[in-house]
């Protein structure tokens, strides 16, 4: 692939306008000397955080008075950043909202039978209802009308809401399913969707990787 995928995050993620402090959050050595390497700022956290989350609330301590925080993850390279600009301007522009993450169409009967591609259904108002790793909603019924989809690896927190989330132990239906934004909806925390039609693939099995890689080479992905 050339450049680390992390590489590529951080390159893509640079480009953000809409970020104040950029900052690799890692237990792994490996990662924090590349990251030295390409010039970003690390944060060595605690090695037994149960989800992602957790590890981004300990990174916020080390980041100020920073009001808001949102978790990039380090698996998606082709990052969108206008995608990542928006989702902040969302979140600051709504006193009230805690919490905040991205979705698109998904139309691919094969995508959404698989389970490492994670589902979510919406309210009229654009908030989640739910996030699975099975297909949602059950269609006993076939309405046109309905569409499904998929939930895409950004995150924006308020402060205040991302150290109470990290204050609660990981619930049932997070454990059950492997989806740590389920227990900010256990919590009865509204969780915003911005939908986007921008489909960013994450590196989520082995096989993608050569996609991946076709991807970043190309002319619309560099």
């Amino acid at each position: 692939m050339g450049k680390p995928l992390l590489q590529h995050v951080f390159e893509r993620a640079q480009q953000c306008r809409e970020l104040d402090e950029l900052v690799i959050a890692t237990d792994d050595s490996r990662i924090a000397d590349l990251g030295k390497q390409i010039g970003a700022q690390v944060v060595i956290t605690h090695p037994d955080h149960p989800s992602g989350t957790d590890r981004i609330a300990e990174a916020a301590k080390e980041c100020g008075d920073a009001t808001h925080v949102l978790n990039i993850q380090g698996d998606e390279p082709l990052l969108d950043p206008s995608l990542v600009d928006a989702l902040a301007q969302t979140l600051r522009a709504d006193d009230q909202l805690p919490m905040i993450t991205v979705g698109s169409l998904l139309t691919d009967e094969e995508q959404i039978a698989d389970p490492n591609i994670v589902k979510l259904v919406l309210n009229r108002q654009g908030n989640a209802l739910y996030f699975s790793r099975s297909p949602i909603p059950y269609r006993r019924e076939d309405v046109p009308t309905l569409p499904t989809y998929r939930h895409l690896g950004l995150y924006g927190y308020r402060i205040d809401f991302l150290h109470h989330f990290v204050s609660l132990p990981p619930s049932s239906l997070e454990r059950t399913e492997g989806l740590e934004q389920l227990r900010a909806l256990e919590d009865g925390a509204t969780i915003r969707v911005l939908l986007t039609e921008h489909d960013a693939i994450g590196l989520d099995t082995p096989d993608q990787i050569p996609l991946i890689e076709s991807l970043l080479s190309s002319s619309t992905h560099t």
